[in-house]
């Protein structure tokens, strides 16, 4: 079983971390189902978010009576101390729980720091001196965030996206975070089902002792095959480095990674889906994508008013209008049985 040692915080966990955002979209009591087999496996870390819906109340209802078993992650997207409070209050409740091992800000679009205008830093600060969360850390999509979060020395962990479709500047943010013996927490371990050889993305995990992939687990199938990880740990050869290098050529440049922030859109679009729609096309069966649901969202992006505003809320910079667009031409050529 191989470990992982999130930094300064000094939790070890296996290298394995149940991402439970997708639980939200299942029934509770499968949920829970799965969330005792994945602890049975030997999975240890469960990471949610107050944004989450109702993913927080599926982990309280499955780990109350092992709370000191797990290692529990949450954050909050609040923008000021009251509400900061108010979201810490609501995921202790919900996870049935006193305590939280790891607190994160939940993707600000800023550094939070001591007496800022913000007062979530120091609000965070108080909360680690009454226990209620015992280390604190950031989540982001932006790289300027996450390197000055790594800078200011007040974080103990980063999450933030990280595979074998990262750039350089990935790479110098894990390696920012080995110098200041930050955890670093890999999201989108497979860039957002893009990646689908999930044994290739833990293999490329493993060379990066530091790093904790968290793998988004919905479905009993998937938790399957994360779970033959734990005792059978993949390890990079000559057969993965083909997949990856192919993926990489494939993949690599600008293209939606489907984080969802910019969402809602005011015409009712899916952009997070419908802006890599040709990529999802080509990565994954197709029928699921080809029905008469897919075919009224895709068509919804005709009802786009070109207000700018997911463009403008892109970590990553993309034209995201004209992202859709051509998506929804490559979408309409493949109903049309042509080729891309």
């Amino acid at each position: 079983m191989v470990t992982v040692r999130l930094g300064k915080t000094g939790i070890t966990v296996n290298k394995n971390g149940f991402g439970a955002l997708p639980i939200q979209r299942t029934e509770k009591e499968e949920a829970v189902r799965l969330l005792h087999k994945a602890f049975d496996g030997g999975i240890d870390f469960y990471d949610t978010a107050r944004m989450y819906t109702d993913s927080e109340e599926k982990l309280g209802a499955a780990f109350s009576d092992r709370r000191r078993r797990v290692t529990i992650s949450s954050k909050t997207g609040a923008a000021t101390a009251e509400g900061f409070w108010k979201d810490l209050e609501t995921t202790l409740r919900n996870l049935k729980t006193d305590y939280l091992d790891l607190y994160q800000f939940h993707n600000p679009a800023f550094c939070p720091k001591p007496d800022d205008d913000s007062g979530i830093y120091d609000a965070a600060l108080e909360a680690k001196k009454k226990g209620m969360i015992l280390h604190i850390g950031i989540t982001n999509h932006r790289l300027n965030v996450a390197q000055e979060a790594i800078d200011s020395g007040l974080y103990e962990t980063l999450q933030f996206p990280f595979c074998y479709l990262s750039g350089e500047a990935e790479f110098q943010l894990l390696e920012g975070c080995r110098r200041q013996d930050m955890g670093f927490l890999s999201m989108k371990a497979l860039s957002g089902g893009l990646i689908t050889n999930a044994a290739a993305a833990y293999a490329f995990q493993a060379q990066y002792p530091e790093t904790l992939p968290l793998w988004g687990i919905q479905r009993e199938r998937e938790l399957d095959e994360f779970l033959s990880f734990v005792n059978n740990p993949p390890v990079m050869n000559e057969e993965f480095s083909a997949v990856i290098e192919k993926d990489r050529s494939e993949l690599l440049g600008d293209f939606c990674r489907g984080c969802g922030y910019c969402m809602p859109c005011s015409a009712g679009i899916e952009i997070n889906n419908c802006a890599r729609m040709s990529l999802l096309l080509r990565r994954a069966p197709s029928a699921g994508y080809l029905t008469p649901e897919w075919q009224e969202k895709m068509k919804k992006i005709e009802e786009c008013v070109h207000c700018g505003a997911c463009k403008k809320k892109c970590p990553y910079g993309l034209d995201t209008p004209e992202l859709l667009k051509k998506n929804y031409e490559d979408y309409k050529a493949i109903l049309a049985g042509k080729a891309f």
